[in-house]
């Protein structure tokens, strides 16, 4: 296969509207055994490497960023596998700071291809491998053949029938947990916390953020259930500080003076779950110095957090897509940013707690650019009109038929001191970094995956 081909493949296989994470709960962890049987026929490359493996709602993927930036410095050959992608699907499956090659996914690919057409005809019953479980697949085979020392690897749903956990990772984490794919994963804390505990391990280290009580106490209890060794934020490991300068404390390590180059308040506790996976990685073989540790989260980058797009008006994109991530946003707004007027430029996944996440941002903002059909599952922009209108009665709002069209209207409003927030999904981002001239998409890539 050549790398269209590929995708075409993929996206026979795709689900979750084309967002290529599939439901793991629509075939009762069949799922997870496809994954198994597909590494088990090509020699478990996931075994050939140490494996750290992140779950959590909310920061896994800057986690991943940070920890991989750390490794980095310290020589080390790390593979970096997340979901999902900002401008190509090659994104998904990176080795030290590079997407693979449209050559080497397409290969890869072909190879799976024929790998899964023997699992279908072994167990018929079983169904074809998901898009998300051939990629995760192509991943952990990807990062052997180049022969990494490590592979961070982040959960792409829940956690315990995800794809990803077949791996048998030297250290689990999990980030904050809170509402979101409820529909899925359940309606409480203590049920989502469940599922993502499922990436627990006997015997081997789980490193926990702060958690909500009832979310802590599942971790704790699974955590004792498999004899598993665990760092809990805040009662084994801490944090202090703002994101410019903060300290760490863990067993064995303490350092003070830390920067990142993520900006929040919020990247300050994903700092923390990838330096207390730290001690433990040293245990397995991976010491990392001090100096390693502070290089790497000095020029740590993630595209598209708080990340600044253009200066007067300056322009910042977030992926925030859920109500604690709005949250989190517009407390790192009020904390790092000044403006005369805030315009939000915003899109929202249809199966978002959209009012919300909405009533976490309007009070920032002088005017709404409510956007849809930015991505398969966006939700409709008059359901965002109709929930700012509750929250921001009297403030401009208004439709737009693109990140583009609304970047440039909001442009259009904003006088050289205000600032113009894109937010509500990854993908809206993603939009905003290609209508600047950061990043291009291919749009051959686009029409393929959207068919």
């Amino acid at each position: 296969m050549d790398y269209f081909q590929a995708l075409r493949f993929l996206r026979d296989r795709a689900g979750y509207d084309r967002g290529f994470v599939a439901n793991p709960f629509a075939d009762e962890g069949i799922g997870l055994q496809r994954t198994a049987w597909l590494c088990a026929a090509l020699g478990d490359p996931q075994r050939r490497y140490r494996v750290v493996h992140i779950a959590g709602t909310k920061g896994k993927g800057s986690t991943a960023a940070l920890l991989v930036a750390v490794l980095r410095q310290a020589g080390y050959r790390v593979g970096l596998y997340t979901s999902p992608h900002l401008h190509t699907l090659r994104e998904r499956v990176q080795i030290d700071g590079q997407p693979i090659s449209p050559d080497s996914f397409g290969e890869l690919m072909a190879e799976l291809a024929e790998v899964d057409a023997v699992l279908q005809r072994v167990h018929p019953a079983w169904g074809a491998a998901t898009a998300f479980e051939l990629v995760t697949v192509l991943a952990f085979l990807a990062f052997a053949r180049a022969g990494v020392d490590a592979g961070v690897i982040e959960v792409g749903l829940g956690g315990r029938l995800d794809a990803t956990n077949v791996v048998l990772p030297e250290v689990a984490a999990i980030t904050r947990i809170g509402y979101d794919h409820m529909a899925i994963l359940g309606s409480t804390l203590a049920e989502i916390a469940r599922e993502k505990a499922g990436i627990i391990k006997p015997e081997r280290p789980v490193v926990s953020a702060p958690q909500e009580p009832d979310a802590a106490a599942v971790i704790r209890a699974v955590a004792s259930e498999r004899r598993a060794p665990l760092w809990l934020g805040g009662r084994d490991w801490q944090v202090e500080g703002t994101w410019r300068a903060f300290a760490f404390r863990a067993p064995g390590l303490e350092l003070s003076e830390l920067g990142l180059a993520l900006r929040g308040q919020h990247q300050v506790e994903n700092a923390g779950v990838a330096l207390a996976v730290l001690p433990w990685l040293a245990r397995s073989g991976l010491p990392v110095s001090e100096t390693a540790m502070r290089q790497g989260l000095a020029t740590a980058q993630w595209p598209g957090r708080l990340e600044i797009l253009r200066e007067r008006p300056l322009v910042v994109a977030d992926g925030a897509h859920n109500r604690e991530s709005a949250e989190r946003l517009a407390e790192a707004m009020r904390t790092d940013f000044r403006w005369a007027r805030l315009w939000l430029v915003l899109g929202v996944m249809r199966d978002k707690e959209i009012e919300r996440i909405v009533g976490a941002l309007a009070p920032l903002a002088h005017g709404l650019f409510a956007v849809e059909r930015f991505a398969p599952r966006a939700a409709a922009a008059e359901r965002l009109l109709a929930a700012w209108r509750v929250v921001a009665p009297g403030k401009p709002g208004r439709v737009s038929g693109s990140v583009a069209e609304a970047l440039d209207a909001a442009l259009t409003e904003a006088e050289p001191d205000d600032l113009v927030l894109v937010t509500g999904s990854l993908a809206m981002a993603a939009g905003a970094r290609e209508a600047l001239g950061i990043a291009e998409r291919d749009p051959r890539e686009q029409e393929v995956l959207l068919g």
